[in-house]
């Protein structure tokens, strides 16, 4: 099948990278390339012209995701704070959203998990988590908070896949609560309980 009229190579990448997402999603990690091809409206051998394996279609695919939420991220940066914890307040506005949006919920978690069966994916999303905790680490707020921040925001864009979604006032209650401890300096020493100390 040839590729279709008027689609530039960065298109064709970006049905391709849709398709496969919406393939995994379906069938999981053993989605054909045929398959794949197909539904991205391109032959099998345009789809190796752009991925040279099934391998590299799937590492793009974990790195497009991931690459989308440092994008989200970063633009939910307000300009106009300019305070520490700037960017962790971008990481919580964008997680919590993500678990207001129900399509979002249905179509990128099932992906995620299906991908994290893949070693390689699974090594891809520690080291992007790494660089997460040393950006939010760098973002001026202490480190216990940073740390408690990030990991409810992460909990709360993962609980619509394992418990009863939380409707919009709780998790506008929520959100509260997380943006208030990136700027209420009075509650982190409060907060910095550490065994044995």
């Amino acid at each position: 099948m040839p590729r279709k009229a008027g689609r530039s190579a960065e298109d064709t990448r970006r049905a391709l990278l849709d398709a496969a997402g919406a393939a995994v999603r379906a069938r999981g990690v053993s989605a054909s390339l045929d398959d794949i091809a197909r539904q991205a409206g391109v032959s099998k051998g345009g789809l190796l012209h752009h991925f040279a394996s099934k391998d590299e279609l799937v590492r793009a695919l974990a790195e497009d995701l991931l690459a989308g939420f440092r994008a989200d991220v970063t633009a939910a940066v307000d300009p106009a704070d300019t305070g520490p914890g700037a960017l962790t307040r971008a990481y919580v506005r964008v997680c919590v959203e993500f678990a207001r949006d129900d399509v979002a919920v249905r179509e990128i978690q099932p992906l995620i998990s299906h991908l994290s069966t893949i070693p390689e994916v699974a090594e891809i999303a520690r080291a992007d988590a790494r660089r997460w905790r040393d950006d939010l680490r760098g973002d001026g707020l202490p480190d216990h908070i940073t740390a408690l921040v990030a990991a409810a925001a992460d909990g709360i864009s993962a609980a619509p896949d394992w418990s009863t979604p939380l409707d919009d006032s709780a998790l506008r209650g929520l959100e509260a609560v997380l943006l208030a401890l990136t700027t209420d300096t009075r509650l982190w020493d409060h907060l910095d309980v550490v065994p044995g100390r």
